[in-house]
């Protein structure tokens, strides 16, 4: 598979591994430090799962491009989950940042350079 056609798979995969950070860091919070066994296994296998896509993507993508789009989609999903799931504060500082955080990612998706 050439580079360029190799590249639209390498964002999907990277967009799941970040949809999984979500999940893992979620069932975390919601092991309660581990002693609630579903959630520790969910967080186990989501975790897996999520590194192993971002390593499959980052055979396309520049490693400092598909880290940050990861965290960054697995911050925000978290951050958005902890206010919505763990009543965290809502606060227009913390929304703002989310905000900085998802046109971060925007921008290393759509200005990407050199056939990504």
């Amino acid at each position: 598979m050439s580079s360029l056609s190799a590249a639209p798979m390498a964002w999907t995969l990277l967009f799941v591994a970040g949809l999984l950070e979500i999940v893992w860091a979620v069932s975390m919070k919601a092991s309660a430090g581990f002693t609630r066994h579903t959630y520790t296994g969910i967080t186990l296998v989501a975790a897996w799962l999520s590194f192993w896509l971002l390593g499959l993507a980052m055979k396309n993508l520049p490693v400092g491009t598909a880290y940050a789009v990861w965290t960054g989609i697995g911050a925000v999903g978290a951050a958005v989950l902890g206010m919505v799931l763990f009543k965290e504060p809502a606060t227009a500082a913390r929304i703002a940042c989310i905000a900085a955080i998802v046109g971060g990612i925007l921008g290393l998706k759509f200005l990407a350079t050199g056939g990504e």
